[in-house]
């Protein structure tokens, strides 16, 4: 598995109170959670290579 990135993230208390329940609803991390929401949309955004087939959209 490749090494990943750290970095500080500030975010609001509201934002962070709905990506918590958001993750906990999905069964993630909040970490899991930012990095899965970040991976699609990138990939929306074309600008991300598909890792894996089964990483896709629930």
């Amino acid at each position: 598995m490749a090494k990943k990135k750290q970095f500080v993230l500030r975010i609001d208390p509201e934002k962070y109170e709905a990506l918590d329940k958001w993750a906990a609803d999905e069964f993630r991390s909040i970490n899991g959670q930012i990095e899965w929401i970040i991976d699609r949309a990138l990939k929306q955004a074309g600008r991300s290579k598909a890792k894996n087939s089964s990483d896709s959209e629930q």
